[in-house]
């Protein structure tokens, strides 16, 4: 051996033929890897024809689990190299920011799947939905907590794994209750309608597709997120309302216990109504109306004063909407029976004349020719 054969191994030529294989190798894995992610997810994709979750999260989860994969395997590879270098601190920063964001990537599908699969077993289209409504209300909001936190843990991390930056991940982390009293006097409204989220979630005030009345408007909510609420109007206008309301403004909340809704359908008519007679005829109509559940019926004389009677007429439905119709229907149906069967019911203003005041006979002062 030569003197020279030190100084041979330690030749650039040498150097820079060892880190382009180390890359290749690098290269090599992360390929490798993702194909074996790609594998893992058709794999489980066979799996679940007959499981639903496991096709669901196959087909969301198959990009983030081979990235991470890839990642995982280029960052290990590229540890075999340990010479000083002036590429590893950037590469390997890189490759820990890759690696922390695909592995929350895929926690988010994670949770995102199991979502869904939640809310498949609670359907809203049945007639009895109320406990469906609050689950499915419930686990959107813990969804959108948890994705949150995964997101705010996912940005400490990648700070932790910049070396210039860790002590900016580590004041995150440990300063969380100092940062939390300076967010809170600087979002005071923010951080308010998030707890009025929550509290809304978890007391069972509304739910989603309940039917509500607010600000003098009729309408279903149809989203609930953690700072508002979205409520759709009859006219499918929406309604957008902060958390906050909910907690602090009265409303009427019409499926609150039941998920059928009892309307009222008023008449102004004729002292000479035949009640009884309107009454059958409207309770075989409801009967047989198809958007009737079977729930309420009634019909009752609620004000009888001046020149009219008023009837009330209670029906219910399934739906705001059903309700709605039935409503229509019913009142269309009253009108018409009274025009065609009971003309006279219909309503009239009664006015009384009072009778004629005789005067007593002025005189002039002067006699009649016969002296009267």
């Amino acid at each position: 051996m030569s003197v020279l054969d030190p100084l041979r191994s330690r030749s650039p030529v040498n150097i820079s033929t060892s880190v382009w294989l180390t890359l290749a190798v690098a290269a090599v894995s992360a390929a490798l890897a993702a194909l074996l992610g790609e594998a893992v997810a058709l794999g489980v994709r066979r799996l679940g024809r007959k499981r639903e979750i496991l096709a669901t999260l196959a087909q969301r989860g198959r990009r983030p689990l081979a990235g991470f994969l890839a990642t995982l395997a280029a960052r290990t590879s590229l540890g075999v190299y340990t010479r000083a270098a002036d590429w590893r601190d950037p590469t390997f920063s890189v490759l820990n920011l890759l690696t922390v964001a695909f592995a929350a990537w895929l926690a988010v599908v994670a949770v995102n799947v199991v979502q869904d699969v939640a809310l498949l077993r609670y359907r809203i289209d049945v007639a009895d939905n109320r406990r469906a409504r609050q689950r499915r209300t419930q686990v959107t909001l813990v969804r959108r907590v948890v994705v949150a936190l995964i997101v705010v843990v996912a940005v400490a991390s990648v700070l932790l794994t910049i070396p210039g930056a860790r002590g900016v991940g580590t004041s995150v982390l440990a300063s969380a209750g100092l940062l939390s009293v300076v967010a809170g006097l600087a979002a005071q409204t923010s951080l308010a309608n998030i707890f009025a989220g929550l509290q809304i979630a978890f007391t069972d005030a509304i739910r989603v597709d309940d039917v509500v009345v607010v600000e003098e408007e009729w309408g279903n909510i149809e989203d609930i997120t953690l700072t508002y609420v979205v409520v759709r109007l009859w006219d499918q206008r929406r309604l957008i309302l902060p958390s906050t309301y909910f907690t602090t403004t009265p409303f009427a909340n019409w499926t609150r216990n039941s998920s059928d809704i009892v309307g009222a359908v008023e008449l102004d008519v004729d002292w000479n109504v035949p009640v009884e007679r309107l009454r059958s005829h409207a309770e075989a109509f409801v009967k047989d109306h198809p958007l009737w559940n079977g729930q309420t019926y009634v019909l009752q004389v609620t004000e009888a004063r001046n020149s009219f009677v008023t009837l009330r007429v209670l029906v219910s439905a399934d739906s705001g909407g059903e309700l709605f119709d039935l409503r229509c229907a019913v009142r269309e149906e009253l009108v018409g029976f009274l025009r065609r069967e009971h003309p006279d019911a219909l309503p009239r203003l009664r006015v009384a004349t009072p009778p004629p005041v005789h005067l007593p006979q002025q005189h002039d002062g002067r006699r009649s020719p016969h002296g009267v």
